[in-house]
């Protein structure tokens, strides 16, 4: 009978020696950092794709990206499935990940995979303000980084200090507008005394429900809590988009690679050509309201603008990697 091994932690070495025990030599062993909830069906899926058993190990991205290096030559791991294109980066610039084939990177735009061709995007999402438009009207709102640390929205605005996608984010105004920029910012941003959140859903139910005037988040989250309450119209927060090319409108990705070494390489590739076909990008799509990384796969559920109109910064997504310095910069300012 085929298995999964689900792991919620790959931290403890414990747990890790025991997994280890327990591994064949001939399964296909996937790190993800995606949450089991949105992809758990797919990857079940994926195991009739490479025809061999497949072991998923679920767990944050960075706590994935992590384990890897510290496993280094002697990692079970064939492939990291990552929710964000920064723990790919740092995997990468370590020089863990395997070149993948032309025809694989054929598939999907040069801007949604890494430079040195380590690792393909599979889907991507985009940065918005959820708003409550009984509150605040949306010409009110934020149009750059800057006004988002407008005194006159101290303690009106809702954020997620430990959520990955936070994290991206501030990561990528350092990025785009240097390290002094994002040390002042993140300061002001502090002083304003922004609502701290678990997660994007708590900030959006929050939102919703009239408690927030607005909060930052991921686009996919709204369109997922419409979907559950039979439709948009339904809905009471709203979406604004910044775009502008600003950090607000930023749009990541979650992405594939396949680990340096794998000796289950070609079950590897054909699992990340499965990720990155019309059937899976059909998921992400539809079921988690997410942007394909194929553009030719449109959602039949949702009415997403098109990627193309979000005006999102041109930034390499690779130079997400850099968490620490961010966790870093993040806990000088007293938002971590």
């Amino acid at each position: 009978m085929r298995r999964r091994a689900r792991i919620v932690t790959l931290a403890a070495a414990l747990l890790a020696s025991t997994l280890t025990a327990c591994s064949s030599a001939d399964d296909l062993i996937i790190y993800s950092g995606r949450n089991e909830q949105l992809v758990g069906a797919l990857l079940d899926q994926l195991e009739d794709a490479v025809g061999i058993d497949v072991e998923v190990r679920y767990g944050g991205s960075g706590e994935m990206a992590a384990q890897l290096l510290e496993e280094g030559q002697g990692t079970e791991a064939d492939v990291f499935f990552s929710q964000d294109a920064g723990a790919l980066g740092a995997i990468g610039a370590q020089g863990r990940l395997a070149e993948l084939p032309a025809d694989v990177l054929g598939m999907v735009p040069e801007n949604y995979q890494a430079k040195d061709r380590s690792w393909v995007a599979t889907s991507a999402r985009a940065r918005v303000i959820a708003y409550d438009p009984r509150v605040v009207e949306e010409s009110e709102l934020p149009r750059t980084i800057e006004e988002v640390v407008d005194p006159k929205w101290k303690g009106r605005v809702g954020y997620a200090p430990a959520n990955g996608s936070w994290q991206a984010f501030v990561t990528s105004v350092r990025v785009l507008k240097g390290e002094d920029f994002a040390k002042d910012w993140l300061k002001k941003f502090a002083a304003n005394e922004p609502k701290r959140f678990d997660n994007n859903i708590s900030i959006l139910k929050a939102v919703d429900e009239g408690q927030l005037p607005f909060g930052l988040i991921n686009h996919y989250y709204w369109y997922a809590s419409a979907a559950e309450k039979g439709g948009e119209a339904n809905m009471k927060a709203k979406l604004h988009r910044v775009g502008g090319g600003d950090p607000l409108a930023l749009v990541n990705v979650a992405g594939v690679g396949i680990i340096q070494g794998s000796n289950q390489s070609e079950a590897a590739r054909k699992a990340v050509r499965f990720l990155l076909s019309e059937q899976a990008q059909r998921h992400f799509a539809d079921q988690t309201a997410e942007y394909p990384a194929n553009p030719g796969v449109k959602s039949s559920k949702h009415q997403l603008p098109p990627i193309t109109d979000l005006q999102s910064p041109d930034i390499d997504l690779s130079k997400l990697s850099s968490l620490q310095e961010t966790v870093k910069l993040l806990q000088e300012a007293g938002l971590s």
